[in-house]
């Protein structure tokens, strides 16, 4: 027997495979059963395949839940054997803790900027340069759109990606791969088979612009306003921002993209055709935007800069141009490139869309979250092709740092911005009146408030139609009353066919009406209105967070849920009573306050008591004193236990959850992935245990 004249069988025949790990030692080697490794190494498969579906082509083939039941499973693993974890999993996006600083990593091939032209006599220069430098009578070219984002530029070895660094001063650049983890579209590891298109390379770079779309872009200025925080000025500044955050957390929270237009492998460029270069990286996985164009001659080209100059407002994304490169990459090394320049490209930039107008009002308008915006109504301008009446001014610090007032004349653009904003003004009126932000909501008439510590102002009452649908997305997420089939599509028709006025009315639905609705058949209506009417078991606690309560998140509801023990006693609790409750400050106690001192708020928790929702915290069963007075925290996946099982369980033993780490705190319960919790366990010295720990603690 060749191989086994020891009378050994070997690991892999006895179905293990065995494992290097690292140790304070050195490595060591475990064994893992093969079939464990198998199902690893598919799940990562089936998730890298559906996020490419989801974040790459936005053609998906699989249900929210179902990806996530895919990810559960794969963390599961993983947890189960942390031996197997790769940095390229689909789990390790989001990981590892702040860090101090960005590194500097130096290119392979200097990352240039590129020249600007804005007249089409300054392109057809280019074009007559572009022919005589090469000797050829016509050049082809691709025609791109500029993104209005961040360069970057990604490593691969071997597949894997390696980092991720920003452009810099086009030599050396930031290395930032933690948070180009983070964006979705970016695939972590490219399969052999498609490296082979480019040659398959040990190690070649994938460039590209990480943007923010209009819709991530005011939704996250949406949070920052409900947070009394700063708006940005617009997604390119936001992209950038969001990049250079030093927690990769909070980048992942941004939803940034990523679309890629180069290839590089020892530095240059590895296809004899740049539209070919952009099929290849399409074909390998990365997200390459379909609007381009292989231009035969001028006229074609300058017929797709105009076309996309009339159609730019459809994107979904800011451009401020169109890229122009010539096509047969051979030509690059012949044409050479200036001091800072590629002399084979340029970027036609599409004018700025400015005019000047007379603001003839400014009025409140109200968000989807409650929050108050100024809004000028102007005299009608043409900006670029398109007619003007009205621009955003943000808020009322940005009024006042303008000086703007009603009759004055000012300089508007559209750029930046989903709807033209108001940029400065150029004369000021001599009667000239000063906006203030009403006391009363324009939309239902409820109480306008504005924290101290906010740039906001905000319409408190919770059924506002203004802000209505964003309530009801809310009311029914999975963590708060966890309505199963009641998504944006339904929502919007509940709201515009006046069949919801607030979220207490989603329990006055019925079957037949809402079979009426489009894409509702009978089946799937009555599935809605079952899962409405499972809802009404909810603990309070999660009724306490679906009502949205600013600053209230799950952990807050809870604690307040089990310090008051009703809804009612809540309502009733003064600021002095609220800040008696761990983790609720003055700023927490004063909003909530303010939710219940609305008189529409209190009407809507009064249908929901007579819908039947149950208001009466039940007391956590206690059946025993083991952890009485303890107080744990909770980081990172369990091996065997969900959070909610290990939280419950402390609970019923006597302990308490809480969702921060403070010097009171006991114990640190410490799972794969932990997060920052760890890090102020550490420094604070705070005792920390694993999941085997606790079972002892528990007696189990």
């Amino acid at each position: 027997m060749r191989g086994n004249e020891t009378g050994r069988v070997s690991p892999e025949r006895r179905g293990i495979i065995p494992v290097k790990v690292l140790s304070g030692k050195g490595s060591i080697e475990v064994c893992v059963p093969k079939s464990i490794q198998k199902e690893i190494e598919k799940l990562r498969a089936d998730i890298r395949y559906h996020e490419h579906r989801y974040y790459v082509l936005d053609d998906p083939e699989i249900s929210d839940s179902e990806y996530d039941r895919l990810m559960r499973q794969l963390l599961e693993l993983e947890a189960q054997h942390p031996e197997l974890v790769t940095p390229d999993s689909p789990t390790q996006r989001v990981g590892g803790q702040p860090a101090e600083e960005f590194p500097k990593v130096r290119h392979s091939a200097l990352m240039l900027s590129i020249d600007n032209t804005y007249s089409v006599e300054d392109l057809r220069d280019f074009d007559r340069r572009v022919r005589e430098l090469s000797g050829r009578a016509s050049v082809e070219y691709v025609a791109e759109l500029k993104l209005d984002g961040l360069s970057m530029s990604l490593t691969y070895e071997e597949g894997a990606l390696l980092h991720g660094v920003t452009r810099g001063d086009g030599s050396v650049g930031e290395d930032v791969t933690t948070n180009v983890k983070t964006i979705r579209s970016v695939p972590l590891r490219i399969d052999a088979a498609k490296r082979k298109i480019i040659g398959s390379p040990g190690r070649f770079e994938a460039r590209g612009e990480v943007i923010m779309t209009r819709k991530a872009f005011e939704q996250m200025n949406a949070q920052r306003e409900a947070a009394g925080e700063a708006r940005f000025a617009n997604p390119r500044n936001a992209a950038a921002g969001s990049m250079r955050q030093l927690d990769p957390r909070l980048t992942a929270a941004r939803k940034l993209d990523m679309y890629f237009y180069a290839l590089l492998a020892g530095g240059r460029t590895p296809l004899a055709l740049h539209s070919k270069t952009l099929e290849a990286l399409a074909a390998m996985g990365f997200k390459v935007n379909p609007h381009r164009q292989l231009c035969k001659s001028f006229d074609e080209l300058l017929a797709f800069i105009q076309q996309w100059e009339s159609k730019r407002d459809s994107l979904d994304y800011e451009i401020d141009g169109i890229v122009v490169k010539v096509n047969d990459t051979r030509l690059w090394e012949e044409l050479g490139t200036t001091a800072k320049s590629p002399r084979w490209e340029v970027a036609f930039k599409y004018p700025a869309r400015q005019a000047t107008t007379k603001v003839l009002d400014i009025r409140a308008q109200v968000g989807r979250t409650g929050t108050l915006t100024p809004v000028a109504d102007l005299e009608p301008v043409d900006v670029g092709g398109v007619t003007v009446s009205h621009a955003t001014l943000h808020n009322m610090d940005e009024v006042e740092r303008l000086g703007v007032k009603i009759g004055d004349s000012v300089l508007i653009q559209r750029a930046g911005e989903v709807i033209p904003q108001v940029v400065k003004v150029v004369k000021p009126a001599e009667d000239g009146r000063a906006f203030k932000m009403p006391a009363k909501c324009p939309v239902c008439g409820g109480e306008v408030r504005r924290s101290e510590e906010e740039v906001a102002y905000r319409c408190v009452n919770v059924a506002c139609p203004a802000r209505l649908k964003e309530s009801l997305l809310h009311f029914a997420g999975r963590r708060a009353m966890n309505i199963d089939g009641l998504g944006d599509k339904i929502v919007d028709q509940l709201v515009d066919k006046g069949l919801v006025r607030d979220v207490a009315d989603l329990y006055s639905l019925t079957q037949e009406g809402l079979a009426k609705l489009e894409r509702m058949a009978e089946k799937s209506a009555q599935n809605l209105v079952d899962e409405i009417e499972n809802s009404k078991k909810a603990e309070p606690a999660r009724l306490i967070f679906a009502l949205g309560i600013r600053f209230v998140g799950e952990q807050t509801g809870k604690l307040l849920a089990d310090h008051f023990g009703s809804l009612d006693k809540l309502a009733k609790a003064t600021e002095e009573d609220l800040v008696q409750v761990e983790e609720v400050g003055p700023r927490v106690s004063e909003a909530i306050r303010e939710f219940f001192d609305e008189k529409r708020n209190r009407e809507v928790i009064e249908k929901l008591r007579k819908a039947g929702l149950r208001f009466e915290q039940e007391q956590v069963r206690k059946t025993g004193s083991k952890l009485a007075g303890k107080q744990f925290v909770l980081t990172g996946t369990l091996p065997t236990y969900s959070r909610d099982e290990a939280k419950r369980m402390i609970e019923e033993a006597g302990g308490r959850v809480l969702g921060s780490v403070s010097k009171k705190t006991d114990y640190v319960v410490v799972g794969a992935d932990a997060g920052s919790k760890l890090d102020k366990a550490r420094t604070l010295g705070v005792e920390m245990i694993g999941e085997g720990e606790l079972v002892k603690l528990l007696g189990l």
